[in-house]
Order: C-alpha cells, then structure tokens, then sequence
C-alpha cells in the first residue's frame, strides 16, 4: 500500500483539497435536520413565523453550500484519482524499462499488461471512493451519532449496536472475497495470454484451421474469470441485506421507542423527526463504508500486483564510478559459467575461455541449445556471470556504464523488431542525430537500399506496427542498417541473415569488410556458408567450446564442424544441430 501510495506526487494537493470540501459537505448534511427540529418545535408548534422565515433562509443556505461543496469534493476527486492512475502507469513503465532480461523473466508479458490496465484502473475507482466517501462516509456516522447523543441518548445506543453488527458482517465477507479476486487477476492474466498470443499467430491460426479451437480456449479462460466473479459478487451480495436488517431494526426501535419518549414528555416531535434523518444518514453512511469495503476488497488484490512490480529492483546495474569510454572491441571471456537461474546447477554455458582480438570476424556455430544466443547476451551485459568474467576492451563488462557498453555493443536478433513509423524514423534508433545521407549509407551497406527505393514513399514509407508490411529478409536487413548507425565496436548477428538469401548474405559481409574493418564483428549462424569466410569460427556444443580455428582447420580436426559441414554441402541445406 506504502509503495502504491508514494505515487501520489503532486496530486497529494487535490487529494487534500478533496477531503476538506468532503468533510464541508458533511458539515451541512449533519446541520440541516437540526435546524428542522428548531423549525417544527420552535416555529411550527410555537406558530412562530419570523423564526420559520429566519432558520428556513438559513436552510436554503447551507444547502446551496452543500452542493457546492460535494461539487468541488468530486472535482477534486476525479482529479486526484485520474492523476495517481497515471503516476501508477509511469512509475511502472519507468521501472519496466530498468529491468535486465532476468528481471522480466519473473513477469509473463499479459501480467505486465494486466497490471497497467485493469489493476490500475481499480485502483483509481478505489482511491476516488477513497478519499470521497470513505472521508464522508465516517464523518457522517460519527457527527451523526454524537448529534443523536445530544438528543437521546438512550435511543443512540440501538443505533451503535446495528454499526457493530454491520461491521462483522462486512469484516467477515470482505476476508473470504480478497481470496477469490487475488485470484481472478491471475486468471486475467491467463485470459491477456491468449489474447496476445492468437493475435500475434493469426496467420498459423488460419493456415492450421484451428479457430474454432482457439475460440473455445479463450472460451474456457473467460468462463473461469466469470465464475470466479460470480461467486466473489455473490458474497459481497450479503451485504445489502445486513443493511436493511439494520435499517429496519433501527427504524422499528426508535418508532416504538420514539412514541413512548414523546408520550413521556423526555422527546419532542422535532426532535423524533431530526432523529429519523440522523439514522437514515447513519445507515447510508454504513452502505457507503460497505461500497468502500467492496472496491477495497477488489483493489487490495490489484495494489499487491502492483506493489511487485514497483518493488522490483533491476538485477543489473550500472556501478558507481563507471568506466564511460570502450577502448576498443577485443572481447575476452575468463572462465565463464552461467546459468538463467543462478543456484540451478543447469548451466547454459560451462568453463567458457575465449579470446577474441579487436577488429576480427567470428563465427559461431552450433545446434539448438548449445549457447550461442546466452554467450553473446553476456557480451553487452543483458545478463551478468555466474563466475568468471567477460572483458570488453580489457575492462569487466561490470564495470563500465551499461548505455555505455550497449551503445558500443550492437546486436542484431533473428528476430528483431521494427517499431511504427517511417524508415527513417526505425533506423535513427541506432542515431537519433543520423542524417539521411548516413541512414542511406547504412542501408547500402546492409543491402536495404534496393528494396527501399521500390517503394512508393521510398525512406519515408511508414511501417506497420510490428514490421508486418516488410518481409522478414527486409526486416532483418533494416535492423542491420540500424545497428551499423550506432558505429559500434562490437557488432553481433544473431542468425539475423537466417530470412535473406545466400547471394544477400555475401554482399552484406563484403560491406562489413568494407565499411566497418574496425569494428569485432561476431557472427551467430546455422549455415557454414554464412561463416566460413571469418577469421575464426566458435563452434559450440551444449554450452560448452567444441572448437575454435579457421574454416579449413575445422574441417580437418572438428567432428561436430565436419558433420555440419557434410551435410549442408552434400545436402544443400541447412543444418541445426540437435541439442
């Protein structure tokens, strides 16, 4: 609650400015039956008119301040809420940003997504409730109370034992329902899950004929998110009719009280009837506090889901005093062990020593599972060692300043994404300040070019979100052209050439050697034809170096590199070793 609270910011003044126009409210509400108890005894029953005049006028006046009031208590309240609701999204995306690939790891995609939305917006319907009614509601009981002390306080005892019984009735309903909707915003998650997943597969979907079993999956996700409601809203259902067993119990008394009181001489006419509005107020103040009591019980589950985020702290972070500049792109890896779950004893890369000199050309190869994608995410520090180290230019990866290290460690995925805009907008990522001859350049190198100016709006074609109006050969190269703007030291393809054909690839590795001599470049790829020109090749076999040489030295001396070798030239195909 504390960390979800601390939000607020400058919406604290709102807030404030919301419970004293709140409480103001309050102030009238509780004064105008009083005023009609002096009305009815001293003006009505004494046929005092300028006394009806007088405390009537005086009526009309606080109930126009009243409605003032409640106006700027909701003003304010909206605005106070809408505000911290989006401080909430902020602070979560801000944080969101900060995390390493570990962090993520603990959160599903639709659970992010869940608590940005849904979780959110309840948290924003309970804080208005919050600071609206849940300040009124109390200062009416209270100021509502103490009036009917001062009028009998014998009759005012009934009144508190039916607030008791409220409160133990909405006590035990609100511990039983938290359980239940902790659990209906996990299953939202599940239900976001298969939203995003049939979506982003709707082409497999189709080609595959399996709409109909999608449809019944989601199906299936949204009936456990109704049940789940239905029993939750069941219970909190209760709560009406403990209302109206108080209501009545109240009204009852003091009806056949009231009349023996009046008879007796110790109450008034006025006072019987300022007493029925005070209970009403009583009672509708505990209904308010009842509706207060349900958004909270649905909002506590929302505040903790929240709360896990907010709290997360990123696994990496940059040091204190960081190195701010790179030498150069030698990389050195000393002895490395790691693992995606430190303390596993599953290792994703074992006893790992390579050394690799600033300026050459690496390839690496190996099957699926065998680390290569693990081995080049501890290169620009997406995730940290277990043990050893990783040096980038003779210095620890853990040492320099990550924005540092990623802007001089460019890495192009298999699989990377393109984000709406123009072309030249996607490639400024790698330099915000490229002009365009330079992102002309880029794409030149990255062969892009010659797709580029087929389209109709040339570098300003608009991509969808996604890259979905590009093929993914074209995809890949624009993320290479983007990388190759940041002028890295160290440049990594990640099997990002896998979507373009052989003759591209050629060209784009004759433009690396033309472009970018400088600069280390590592090349992650299932075709020895896309590897077989570098320098030297890492060949990689369950997280361990099988062999590290040249292409005709491998093909003499390695096994593995042999096998793959073969069975691509003999087979034309490519090959993906088996993990």
């Amino acid at each position: 609650m504390k960390t979800v609270l601390a939000q607020l910011g400058r919406y604290r003044k709102d807030t404030f400015l919301c419970i004293c126009f709140a409480a103001l409210e309050v102030a009238m509400d509780i004064l105008l039956p009083f005023i009609t108890a002096i009305i009815i005894d001293d003006g009505l029953e004494a046929a005092n008119l300028p006394v009806v005049y007088r405390y009537g006028a005086l009526m009309v006046i606080m109930a126009f301040l009243g409605l003032v009031f409640g106006a700027g208590a909701g003003k304010y309240a909206a605005s106070a809420a809408s505000g911290f609701s989006a401080n909430l999204r902020e602070a979560i995306y801000n944080n969101i940003q900060t995390f390493s690939f570990s962090n993520i790891d603990k959160f599903s995609v639709p659970g992010l997504v869940t608590r940005m939305t849904t979780d959110i917006t309840n948290v924003q319907n309970a804080f208005m409730m919050l600071i609206r009614v849940a300040v009124r509601a109390p200062l009416t009981f209270l100021f509502s109370f103490i009036m009917c002390l001062m009028i009998n306080r014998t009759l005012s005892l009934m009144f508190l034992f039916a607030a008791v019984f409220l409160i133990i009735v909405l006590g035990i309903i609100m511990v039983v329902t938290l359980k239940i909707f902790d659990e209906v915003f996990h299953r939202y998650d599940d239900l976001n899950a298969s939203v995003q997943e049939n979506v982003s597969a709707i082409r497999v979907v189709k080609a595959f004929v399996r709409e109909d079993y999608e449809n019944e999956k989601f199906s299936k996700a949204s009936e456990n998110i109704r049940r789940m409601f239905v029993k939750a809203e069941g219970l909190l259902a209760f709560n009406n009719p403990a209302m109206m067993i108080a209501v009545y119990f109240c009204i009852i008394s003091l009806s056949w009280l009231g009349a023996q009181f009046i008879v007796g001489g110790s109450l008034t006419s006025g006072e019987l009837t300022s007493l029925y509005s005070y209970i009403m107020s009583l009672m509708m103040s505990l209904m308010m506090l009842s509706m207060v009591v349900v958004m909270i019980t649905i909002s506590m589950a929302s505040i903790r889901r929240i709360s896990e985020v907010l709290r997360e702290t990123p696994d990496l972070h940059s040091p204190n005093r960081p190195v701010t500049e790179v030498p150069d792109g030698s990389i050195d890896f000393n002895h490395v062990n790691f693992s995606y779950k430190h303390g596993s004893g599953k290792n994703a890369l074992s006893d790992i020593d390579l050394h690799i000199k600033s300026g050459e050309t690496i390839g690496v190869i190996g099957g699926t599972g065998s680390g290569k994608s693990s081995l080049v995410n501890l290169i620009c520090r997406l995730y940290d060692v277990d043990e050893g180290s990783v040096c980038v230019g003779g210095v620890d990866v853990r040492n320099y300043d990550m924005e540092v290290l990623r802007n001089q460690v460019s890495v192009v995925l298999q699989k990377n994404t393109l984000f709406s805009g123009t072309i030249l907008e996607n490639l400024r990522w790698g330099d915000p300040d490229a002009t365009d001859e330079a992102c002309i350049e880029a794409c030149k190198a990255a062969c892009a070019d010659e797709f580029i100016e087929r389209l109709p709006d040339g570098y300003n074609t608009r991509i969808e979100r996604g890259g979905s109006n590009v093929s993914g050969g074209q995809k890949q190269r624009l993320c290479i052209a983007r990388a190759l703007l940041k002028k890295p030291k160290i440049l990594i393809l990640d099997d990002s050439t896998s979507a373009v054909d052989t003759a591209t690839d050629a060209k784009i590795r004759a433009a690396f050697a033309r472009e970018i001599p400088g600069t280390t470049k590592i090349i992650i790829a299932q075709r020895i034809s896309s590897v077989e020109h570098a320098d030297r090749i890492l060949v990689l076999d369950n997280g361990r170096i099988d062999g590290f040489d040249t292409h005709e030295n491998l093909v003499k001396s390695n096994a593995i590199y042999q096998e793959i070798y073969e069975s691509q030239v003999k087979g034309g195909g490519d090959f993906d070793q088996p993990a």
